[in-house]
């Protein structure tokens, strides 16, 4: 045996590990696969949600923020109860449209104040049961059981929890100019020896697998450079497109996928300290981006079929701090956007009286993941129960046109 189909062999066998347990090879089962795209945006360190839809008819918000609370003549008022903060214009225009669904109080059980124990349960949509598939992962293995290619698209440095999938390996990508396959730099020069020509013969299933794997790699990483190439930006998204824009380049070159993650990242959120002026500044950079992609969804006449949901791993505590921010809570509000959701407000509005905890955060009044379950039922036509593992409450916030 020469050393080049040494390689090729000892490559195989230490990375039989990244092989989907139930993987076959590509096919063209699309039996669940519709024209319907689901893009998630997370909001990375945990958002305030009371000073970004402000309830200022509440006395109890200002007696809890005394310094944080927003007056009532800087808000963007938007009925007789709420306001948003002054810094998300863009969500204001899209709720003043119609186009924005408001769910109030999101959470779960016996909540968890770590960022990253907090974020795996909304990852996975499993609090406390230890699952090691992404909710969004289990979506997809639900679309296209017999690995549909190019499904599920994550764009980050690293993969998500939310999308690892069974059966799925999904793009992952910062730059769409430097896309590589994403993974441990070990298991990626591993890939990389698998791939090394075009003429290799399989030498068994997983072989073939892999080189399948390989070369998948490769075309996709062809076709978003060329999707990214091609796209145009005529729309602003402000100081930063929190890269809503790479995902409406593909959506304008048609690429297969229909579902995808992105997050405005390094736990930005996370106010602490000094929150005012920092927490309206990333408010406005996130609502600016949300508007710009909506507006240049709908430019490329792709408006019917994609939502936005928006999340964050947990809200914070109703109190201010005395560093004039705000620490880790528990519950907060979820949105979403698109030109098919009937806007407005959904779940019950939160008690800052008598809806505390002992720890004075929200206790919650909607599990976060009935609003998953909304996304999943009402716009994909898909049973939630299969992929949150439990029937959830669903809210009826798509127009009949969907």
């Amino acid at each position: 045996m020469n050393r080049r189909n040494f390689l090729k062999n000892s490559a195989a066998s230490s990375i039989a590990s990244l092989i989907p347990f139930n993987f076959t090879l590509a096919n063209n089962n699309t039996s669940n696969i519709s024209d319907k795209v689901l893009v998630v945006l997370e909001l990375s360190g945990g958002n305030d949600g009371l000073n970004t839809i402000v309830p200022y008819a509440d006395d109890m918000y200002y007696k809890h923020r005394p310094n944080l609370g927003i007056k009532k003549e800087d808000l963007l008022i938007i009925d007789d109860h709420f306001g948003f903060n002054p810094g998300v214009v863009g969500l204001e225009h899209l709720y003043k449209e119609g186009n924005m669904a408001i769910f109030h109080g999101c959470g779960y059980e016996n909540p968890s104040f770590s960022h990253f124990t907090s974020m795996s349960y909304m990852h996975t949509a499993a609090p406390n049961s230890g699952e090691e598939y992404g909710w969004l992962g289990r979506l997809a293995d639900n679309m296209a059981p017999a690995s549909y290619k190019n499904l599920l698209i994550n764009i980050d440095k690293s993969q998500s929890l939310a999308v690892r999938s069974q059966n799925h390996v999904p793009i992952v990508f910062d730059d769409p100019n430097r896309f590589q396959r994403q993974g441990i730099d070990i298991q990626k020069n591993l890939l990389d020896t698998i791939g090394v020509s075009d003429d290799q013969v399989p030498h068994n299933k997983t072989h073939e697998y892999l080189l399948q794997l390989s070369q998948g790699a490769n075309d996709s990483s062809n076709l978003i450079s060329k999707a990214w190439s091609n796209y145009e930006r005529k729309v602003d998204y402000g100081i930063t497109a929190v890269d809503l824009d790479k995902i409406t380049a593909l959506i304008e070159s048609d690429f297969p996928a229909r579902l995808y993650y992105t997050s405005f990242r390094d736990n930005a959120f996370d106010t602490h300290v000094h929150q005012a002026n920092v927490h309206r500044r990333l408010l406005s950079y996130a609502s600016d981006a949300i508007r710009g992609f909506m507006e240049d969804i709908d430019r490329i006449g792709k408006a019917n079929e994609v939502i936005l949901l928006v999340m964050t791993e947990f809200g914070r505590r109703v109190p201010e701090n005395t560093s004039l921010g705000t620490d880790h809570g528990a519950a907060g509000p979820m949105f979403i956007i698109g030109k098919n959701v009937k806007g407005g407000h959904y779940g019950k509005i939160s008690d800052l009286k008598n809806g505390l905890d002992d720890g004075d955060n929200i206790n919650f009044t909607t599990d976060f993941r009935s609003v998953y379950a909304t996304a999943i039922d009402g716009w994909l036509n898909i049973n939630s129960e299969n992929i949150l593992k439990k029937q959830f409450e669903t809210f009826d916030i798509f127009s009949g046109t969907v």
